[in-house]
């Protein structure tokens, strides 16, 4: 190969790693703010009609206001929950749900949806504790999981050893996965944030935390 053709080489090459550089840079922060755009405009939709057109900024100025939905949503939302705190908020509410509960098929949607609710919001931010290492599918592969809680309920008085509920969640989409009961004394704790641990799990591996010492004592 000439020198002339492996300068043209060398130049095709830097322009490549240039470019998959700038893509590495650019693609999560335009696909974040088509993410938060696309959420935004749905929430818009679904509240805004509902809105007297007296209250909506474009019928004063000559440009519409994104994400007046949200707001109106939120306000609305903190006033359901201001009500509910006293005695006769919670008893509206109850007439409401109780209709609900009565229906054939909606009451079995509707339980398991107030059930999953009820545990995000009781659990807030710490719904996951820790990023584990399980054995799964089988004795000597190990996958990653996440620790929901201690096992508690009729499940934990069925074993004799101290459980833990984990989830084991899917590459590359971590919002599906399994639930599973394992041993406390057979999980390796793993000394990492849960976001870097779903980062492990979302990227299939390619994308690691700092290498950092596994903990093979329990918590």
């Amino acid at each position: 190969m000439t020198n002339d053709a492996k300068k043209r080489v060398g130049i095709i090459s830097r322009l490549r790693n240039y470019f998959l550089t700038g893509l590495v840079i650019a693609a999560p922060i335009v696909i974040t703010i088509v993410a938060i755009k696309w959420v935004i405009d749905l929430i818009d939709n679904w509240v805004l009609p509902f809105i007297p057109k007296s209250y909506l900024p474009e019928t004063y100025l000559e440009f519409s206001v994104p994400g007046l939905g949200v707001v109106f949503a939120v306000f609305w939302l903190m006033i359901l929950g201001a009500l509910t705190a006293n005695f006769a908020g919670r008893t509206i509410v109850n007439i409401g749900t109780g209709w609900l509960e009565k229906m054939p098929v909606i009451r079995t949607v509707y339980k398991a949806l107030k059930q999953i609710f009820e545990t995000v919001a009781s659990q807030g931010q710490t719904s996951f504790k820790q990023v584990v290492l399980i054995e799964y599918p089988r004795k000597n592969l190990y996958a990653i999981a996440f620790v929901a809680t201690e096992t508690k309920g009729q499940v934990a008085q069925q074993f004799d050893d101290q459980m833990l509920s984990v989830f084991l969640p899917t590459t590359p989409n971590p919002t599906s996965g399994f639930l599973l009961f394992v041993p406390k004394k057979y999980v390796k704790v793993l000394d990492m944030s849960v976001e870097d641990g779903a980062k492990l799990v979302i990227s299939a591996g390619l994308v690691t935390p700092d290498t950092v010492p596994i903990k093979n004592d329990k918590t």
